[in-house]
């Protein structure tokens, strides 16, 4: 079974940064599919930010510009670097990684963004 460790989020005024990591077990990382979800209070869970094996991306329309979904397979990591952050980002997010009927989740951490 894939285990997924997440660290990363936190407290941070509006227009700052954070970074969050993720780290996937497996011996085939290159191949996983990776993604960052959020959910906020009183929301479903929603994508944020996908990365396939083949270094295709793609991003919710409202993190666009702001987020960059990165991996080195190197290290079994994916990174979630947000910039230019707003109050509307705050949530808990999670790390994803997926291979046919491997799929991993974080365990999801806060991020709280303040006006």
């Amino acid at each position: 079974q894939m285990q997924v460790a997440e660290s990363g989020g936190g407290l941070v005024q509006a227009g700052g940064s954070l970074r969050f990591s993720c780290r996937a077990s497996g011996r085939i990382f290159n191949v996983y599919n990776l993604a960052w979800y959020r959910q906020a209070p009183g929301n479903e869970r929603e994508l944020v930010a996908r990365l396939n094996s083949r270094g295709e991306t793609n991003y919710a329309d409202s993190v666009k510009g702001r987020f960059t979904i990165f991996r080195d397979d190197a290290k079994n990591t994916v990174y979630l670097q947000m910039n230019m952050l707003e109050p509307e980002d705050t949530a808990v997010y999670y790390c994803n990684a997926k291979f046919k009927a491997i799929d991993g989740w974080g365990e999801g951490n806060l991020v709280t963004v303040s006006s």
